[in-house]
């Protein structure tokens, strides 16, 4: 049977065939995508902005996302984090945890929304980007995209390199109120301060950076030294090679940071796209600082943009430039010996002291799991496991290229005769950093009478 021919086409079915063929091709390209809440766009969001954001992403992708307040400003406002990692929420053995914090000063804000379009790449290709689905298999990531929001509600958009908005609602400098390794401090701990220790006391992080404004550089430990600052000197740490390892991987996989150039004509060059934070200017009360000395975390401090508060028709090209080193320094956290501390009944043991030979005067902790981390560099290593009440283990090992050496230690009880090896008599629930140079003198005993 001879089919009817078509009818012609009549006044406008061009147009409707040419829709409908549109619509049909964008309905197949919405079911190849990946979902998403989001597609943020580049400008500033203020604090009920952001925690509406944060909340969108948590309920399209409740996987991989856990929101959740460390506590509260001065204010009142809510301090956001979000954790972005395969079962967010469970505690995963030897899983790293790594954290960006931005807007500490309220006014330095490209960093607040660098991590807001951080968290849109993060829980949009996993599953699509074999690196993105590795970290976030391997790694919980933890993001507080502003630290002081009392701050970032009273900065002035037009405001380059003021500092209003830099402190918070007390007027008191965020980046000034932390214990000091070096120098005693007596600046009231504020709230926000507050909420970071509480935050990174009860999670064990790793690996961490904080997000400043108003240079570019890659900024790590020591802030501070002994004695009297009055002048711009190097305050190295045990682990300056780690750190300066750290900081180029940021620095050489951001567009510009390494190529030495100036913010302006006033201000310094850096070698490398990178400082030790005493080399630029001494200070005491730093938050880097504290995370490595108290918490057994490598921190540094990210300087991400000269203007302070620049326009928002700009935030584009912050994003291009630092995409790449934001996803390549978390990914640092995979380096160096991990392992658990246990005792005679394969219980976890917590607070254990983790030293390096020839890296003492900073000593690791244990977490309450009996884990440890230390971010080592290729090479031949002794380890130092120390626990009052406990025999002290000694261990060699080597750190390989590309792979995270596992080293397990088990700690047996010392008999009550003191026969045994035990050397620790310094209380591991103490505040023993204060006194880093005198702990440092008593582990080189320790390796003295065992190696």
């Amino acid at each position: 049977m001879t089919p009817l021919p078509s009818p012609p086409p009549g006044p406008g079915s061009s147009v409707r065939d040419l829709f409908s063929l549109s619509f049909s091709i964008l309905l197949l390209l919405g079911s190849l995508a990946p979902p998403s809440a989001l597609c943020l766009d580049f400008g500033y969001h203020d604090n009920v902005a952001l925690h509406s954001y944060l909340l969108n992403v948590t309920k399209s992708y409740p996987d991989i996302t856990h929101l959740h307040s460390i506590g509260k400003s001065v204010n009142g406002a809510d301090l956001w984090v979000i954790k972005i990692g395969k079962s967010p929420v469970d505690h995963v053995t030897l899983r790293p945890n790594i954290k960006y914090v931005a807007n500490m000063h309220g006014n330095e804000v490209v960093g607040r929304e660098l991590l807001l379009h951080l968290v849109e790449m993060l829980v949009t290709r996993y599953g699509q980007d074999d690196d993105v689905t590795h970290l976030l298999n391997t790694t919980t990531v933890h993001l507080l995209p502003s630290m002081n929001p009392d701050g970032f509600a009273a900065s002035d958009s037009t405001d380059c390199d003021g500092v209003q908005g830099r402190f918070n609602a007390r007027n008191l400098d965020l980046n000034r109120n932390f214990p000091d390794h070096f120098q005693e401090n007596l600046a009231i701990i504020q709230p926000e301060t507050h909420a970071i220790v509480k935050w990174i006391r009860d999670t064990q992080f790793v690996l961490s950076a904080n997000l400043h404004g108003g240079s570019l550089v890659a900024n790590y430990p020591f802030d501070s030294y002994p004695g009297v600052m009055i002048e711009s000197k190097a305050s190295l740490s045990p682990d300056n090679d780690v750190f300066v390892h750290l900081a180029k991987a940021y620095s050489f996989a951001h567009a510009t940071m390494h190529n030495v150039a100036k913010c302006s004509a006033d201000r310094r060059a850096f070698q490398d796209g990178i400082t030790n934070g005493a080399a630029w200017y001494p200070l005491k009360g730093g938050m880097q600082d504290y995370n490595y000395v108290r918490s057994s975390c490598y921190e540094l401090t990210l300087e991400l943009s000269c203007c302070k508060y620049p326009p928002a028709s700009e935030l584009p090209t912050f994003w291009n430039q630092n995409k790449p080193a934001l996803l390549k320094f978390l990914q640092q956290v995979h380096m160096g010996v991990k392992g658990i501390v246990t005792d005679e009944n394969n219980n976890g043991v917590r607070d254990a002291i983790i030293e390096v030979e020839g890296r003492e005067g900073v000593p690791f902790r244990s977490s309450e799991y009996g884990e440890y981390w230390k971010l080592l560099l290729p090479g031949f290593y002794k380890l130092l496991v120390a626990k009052s009440g406990y025999d002290t283990e000694v261990i060699p090992f080597e750190v390989k290229e590309n792979v995270v050496t596992r080293l397990d230690a088990m700690l047996k009880l010392t008999d009550s005769a003191g026969r045994g090896n035990n050397l620790l008599s310094v209380s591991t629930s103490g505040q023993i950093y204060g006194v880093g140079r005198y702990w440092s003198s008593f582990l080189r005993l320790i390796w003295k009478c065992m190696v």
